[in-house]
């Protein structure tokens, strides 16, 4: 749960942050201001460096279900402290990973397009940060996913508890949700990988980086829903909640309606 909730957490920052830059290019297009601000490099800094722990949090869910089927003995490795470790230990690695992309100056401002962001085509910048970002991570995950199907197979072949193989069955579907969300992020982040190629044999469009986030931006939106309906503590809490907020706000309705109805008589 803990691990799941790490994951939420980026996600939610990410798309704070990419509001936070949608509303700067469109003040910006309207009062037709060029010059770069002072925080445009540190609000890609922190893009990226979240999304890092978004996508290495995934990879974290991945290999923690196949630790707990494949090692149930292993009772640290499932406990609480050990997630948070794990969690801190991601939070660093995402927050210092990305710093020598900014050390180099790899980290320009765009005033088309009123972003920093690695320049696109045959650069440094670029070529790590999808790496890093993405390809890492996504075969961590297709890596855990296939070996755990295999585990799954062996034992319900020579295994007859009940119990066992169920837990793995239901590890395994978790993974699959995990492997589903992060193909919901390659395939909208397909205009971004499109736009990188492009660069690296011809000028990419005159705005390039509104098309790519347009995809990052509809893909963030997609992944928040999909983690809430394929992730049943975060729904089952979220749902709850929702619920005691509904049920405050009727006695609340009523009792201002009983009030109302003293002063007009």
């Amino acid at each position: 749960m803990l691990l799941i909730v790490n994951a939420c957490l980026g996600e939610l920052i990410c798309a704070c942050i990419l509001l936070s830059m949608a509303t700067f290019v469109l003040q910006n297009d309207i009062k037709q201001i060029i010059y770069e601000y002072l925080l445009c490099v540190f609000r890609d800094y922190l893009l990226s460096s979240v999304t890092i722990v978004q996508n290495y949090s995934y990879a974290l869910q991945a290999i923690y279900r196949y630790v707990t089927v494949v090692y149930p003995t292993h009772l640290f490795w499932q406990s609480f402290r050990f997630q948070i470790i794990l969690i801190i230990i991601i939070w660093i690695f995402g927050l210092t990973i990305f710093l020598s992309v900014i050390l180099i100056g790899q980290i320009p401002y765009n005033a088309i397009n009123y972003i920093c962001h690695p320049p696109l085509g045959v650069s440094f910048g670029i070529i790590y940060v999808a790496i890093i970002l993405y390809i890492i991570p996504n075969m961590f995950i297709n890596i855990v996913y296939s070996k755990l199907v295999r585990y799954v197979r062996e034992i319900n072949k020579r295994v007859r508890s009940t119990n066992v193989i169920s837990r793995a069955e239901r590890e395994l579907k978790m993974v699959k949700n995990i492997i589903t969300i992060t193909s919901i992020l390659r395939v909208l982040g397909l205009p971004f990988a499109r736009l990188i190629l492009m660069s690296f044999f011809t000028t990419p469009p005159k705005y390039h980086f509104r098309i790519a986030f347009i995809g990052v931006d509809i893909s963030t939106t997609a992944v928040i829903i999909a983690a809430f309906k394929t992730t049943d503590p975060i729904r089952i809490a979220a749902t709850q909640k929702l619920a005691a907020l509904h049920g405050a706000t009727i006695p609340k309705m009523i009792g201002n309606l009983w009030v109302l109805n003293l002063f007009c008589k």
